[in-house]
């Protein structure tokens, strides 16, 4: 114990070593892979690693990750077409979507001035309705979702701002879409990671785990298939949409629940304006943050998961470097039966710098303490007890989570940072809006706020539109209402 009057003293290393940690702490180092294996050519990968944007105290680099899963119905098309010729059911207009994912990645290493350049539009799809739904959300969705954010936000602010901007990005780049009167379709999974904050908005059935330092998985997107997802079923039917499988003829019923019409077999995507305003763009959003102990992404095509699960996905890559791993989650799910459609994966993982490739797992080992490893920098045992004191517990703490297909809901003044969405712009789609003429999100809901039309935030008239086709209460083109 010391004496009054004495002070514990610090070496200067120690104080140098600590202030290094608390620097690493908020640059966290980005390693990632990507892998595929093809059977139609629908699935694209992008890797932008020079991105920047401009904060309000200061610039934050970026880096973006993504891939291209266009996918149809057309290996059940002439399957379709028999079944139509001898049932009593009338044909049933299939929908044939595109899947878009796009990673947005936060690295302070890199820096470039463009991003609607962020996936080449020479893609190919193979699908009747084409590709026009991804290449028009890979041009314009970042765009869209930026310009929701207010300028000059703070690093704090900005990520708070972020899962209303999402939303609001979502809805304005599906109804400017359809405003083109085209009729194809895309998923998206949307994938921003600021410093430890990792943030995901997604419809659709691609899917986005994380595994922390300490081998938990944590599942940071929704799967809007029909046939998994009682809530949206039930959203679907309130709606006036009809939720079934496609009848074979005398009674018999085939394949994945569908949405009718139109036989989609999503509930959430951006575009698809001929199967229905039920379809809709509003995205599920996550935000978790980690702490410097870090973690790994997967990100993945259902080809990947219709073969394996999160768990089967990171144990067969555990103790891999990104790369490896990425080639051994695309490898494990078509070893079983072959490529039975394209399979495509991206592995990043979140880490303190300047650390090592991890270690090849030794054989039979598995559990927690091997995944660790990777983020664990090597030290000499003059400095290991020093290490332990910046080590940090392996917590994923959730910041925000939200799955409501209400724009009411989602676009509540209740979310943070207050000064987001301004009085005379319309939060969806940012346009000007006269004094008296913006709508309240609340008007017409069920919500006991509505009966305050002047509490915001407020829609333009073509985005008010769009809300009540979403909730079923604007009539189709032929007059009749999804629902009464």
């Amino acid at each position: 114990m010391l004496s009054k009057g004495e002070y514990q003293t610090v070496p200067l290393s120690v104080l140098l070593k600590r202030e290094l940690a608390n620097e690493k702490i908020e640059r966290p180092e980005l390693c990632h892979g990507q892998a595929s294996q093809s059977k139609k050519g629908e699935d694209f990968k992008l890797v932008k690693t020079e991105c920047q944007r401009v904060l309000g105290d200061g610039v934050a680099p970026y880096s973006v990750f993504g891939f291209l899963n266009g996918w149809s119905f057309s290996r059940h098309l002439e399957l379709i077409e028999a079944l139509a010729s001898r049932s009593s059911f009338s044909r049933r207009e299939i929908r044939f979507t595109s899947s878009l994912t796009l990673m947005l990645v936060s690295n302070k290493h890199f820096c470039v001035d463009l991003l609607t350049k962020i996936i080449a539009v020479d893609l190919l799809f193979d699908g009747h309705n084409g590709s026009a739904a991804a290449i028009y959300a890979k041009e314009n969705l970042l765009q869209n979702v930026l310009s929701a954010i207010p300028p000059d936000l703070s690093r704090d602010e900005w990520i708070a701002a972020l899962p209303r901007a999402l939303v609001a990005g979502f809805v304005k780049t599906d109804k400017d879409f359809q405003e083109r009167a085209k009729t194809s379709g895309t998923t998206v999974t949307f994938v921003i990671i600021e410093g430890w904050v990792v943030t995901v908005a997604s419809v659709g059935d691609s899917r986005c785990i994380l595994e922390s330092a300490e081998g938990g998985i944590y599942y940071l997107s929704a799967d809007h298939r029909l046939e998994c997802n009682e809530e949206e079923r039930e959203r679907i039917t309130a709606c006036g949409g009809e939720v079934g499988r496609l009848n074979a003829g005398g009674g018999t019923e085939i394949g994945p629940l569908r949405c009718w019409p139109g036989g989609l077999c999503l509930s959430r995507s951006i575009g698809d304006m001929d199967v229905g305003e039920y379809i809709v763009p509003v995205p599920y959003v996550k935000q978790v943050k980690l702490t410097s102990a870090g973690g790994r992404l997967v990100i993945a095509s259902d080809g990947v998961w219709d073969s394996l699960s999160a768990e089967s996905a990171v144990e067969c890559s555990r103790g891999m470097p990104a790369d490896a791993a990425a080639s051994q989650i695309v490898k494990e799910a078509v070893q079983p039966k072959g490529i039975r459609d394209d399979t495509t994966c991206i592995v990043i993982d979140i880490q303190l710098p300047e650390k090592p490739n991890p270690p090849a797992p030794p054989p039979k080992k598995s559990g927690k303490g091997v995944f660790k490893s990777m983020f664990r920098k090597k030290t000499s045992e003059s400095s290991s007890n020093i290490q332990k004191d910046f080590c940090e517990p392996d917590v994923v703490e959730e910041l925000f989570e939200e799955g409501s297909a209400s724009l009411s809901d989602r676009l509540d003044a209740k979310y943070p940072v207050c000064n987001m969405f301004k009085l005379f712009i319309c939060a969806v789609c940012q346009v000007d809006i006269k004094p008296g003429q913006g709508i309240s999100i609340h008007a017409g809901s069920s919500n006991t706020r509505s009966s305050r039309p002047w509490d915001g935030p407020f829609l333009c008239s073509s985005c008010q539109e769009k809300k009540e086709a979403m909730e079923g209460r604007r009539p189709f083109g032929d007059g009749r209402y999804n629902s009464e």
